[in-house]
């Protein structure tokens, strides 16, 4: 009742998940938002996340960088790295865990909104050039320059970048460092085709056999280039977030645009995803069916 008699739709009911109760990885509180599951990286392959906002992506990302620590529910009395590996044990992610505890492995993502770091204090007046130096630590800032088009904002200060050079700016301080794990939220936004193109080819270059690459994006076309295999994550934003198996691209991709996952014979859509267009649709429009004084169709008119 008080959903319908409440304006604006200021209170929504939303159902969880019941058979996913023994799957949650981390809760922010209660009534808060809680991720079911995590994606599982591989060494020397790129993981691809998709999904819509507000699902989980970057708390996953935080949970696989040793940001934060999942509470496997418990909000209120967190458990240790030793329960959490437990609680991970006979899957892929509890020698992801364990490498990363026991070898410190070093994590560094490259945040989504790239608007945050030109106009933080320590960076906002920083010379694009200088602060791509001072971080080269493999030696291939010469490269990353050259691949994201970066010669012409080498002088600059990062503040007084647009959004697209921010963007590739954020990508080349990202790759030129030595890291275990690299993480890509969103590296396409501000980008046009050919620069996220080339900043795809960076990202792939980052591959070893020892380290992981993880990449969060919309793009599909970018994310199919990009990715070697796919994690949905699907849910109702601001309340849960569902982390799926990993698929192959093709299958990861067209999963999503379906809005059904078959494994688990789930539902999170009402509605496909189609990119279908009508041959000669421009045509219909300006072109209309032209009748003779008889009410018959004129031979000539284009249908």
């Amino acid at each position: 009742m008080c959903v319908k008699k409440c304006p604006f739709e200021a209170i929504q009911i939303i159902n969880l998940p019941k058979g996913l109760e023994s799957q949650v990885t981390h809760r922010y509180g209660a009534n808060s938002f809680k991720l079911h599951r995590l994606p599982t990286p591989r060494p020397g392959q790129v993981l691809g996340l998709v999904g819509t906002n507000g699902i989980g992506k970057s708390t996953a990302l935080r949970i696989l960088g040793g940001n934060m620590r999942p509470n496997l529910g418990d909000f209120t009395n967190p458990p240790d790295w030793k329960a959490v590996l437990k609680y991970f044990r006979g899957n892929e992610l509890q020698t992801f865990f364990t490498r990363m505890l026991e070898e410190d492995m070093k994590a560094l993502i490259k945040i989504q909104y790239v608007d945050s770091v030109a106009k933080a204090k320590n960076v906002a007046t920083a010379i694009v050039g200088k602060r791509l130096n001072a971080l080269d630590a493999k030696g291939v800032k010469d490269e990353v320059i050259k691949y994201l088009d970066l010669e012409t904002v080498l002088e600059r200060q990062v503040q007084h970048l647009s959004g697209g050079e921010l963007q590739r700016f954020i990508i080349g301080l990202t790759c030129v460092q030595q890291v275990d794990i690299y993480m890509f939220d969103e590296p396409s936004s501000y980008l046009d085709v050919k620069q996220r193109l080339n900043a795809a080819r960076m990202i792939r270059s980052l591959l070893k056999h020892d380290n992981y690459v993880i990449v969060v994006e919309h793009d599909l076309s970018i994310l199919d280039y990009l990715s070697d295999f796919i994690c949905c994550l699907y849910g109702t934003p601001g309340a849960y977030g569902v982390v799926t198996m990993p698929f192959s691209v093709r299958e990861g991709i067209n999963i999503f645009l379906a809005g059904f996952v078959p494994t688990e014979n789930m539902r999170f859509r009402d509605f496909e995803l189609s990119f279908k267009v009508k041959e000669g649709a421009d045509e219909d429009k300006t072109s209309k069916k032209k009748k003779d004084e008889t009410g018959k169709e004129d031979e000539k008119a284009v249908i």
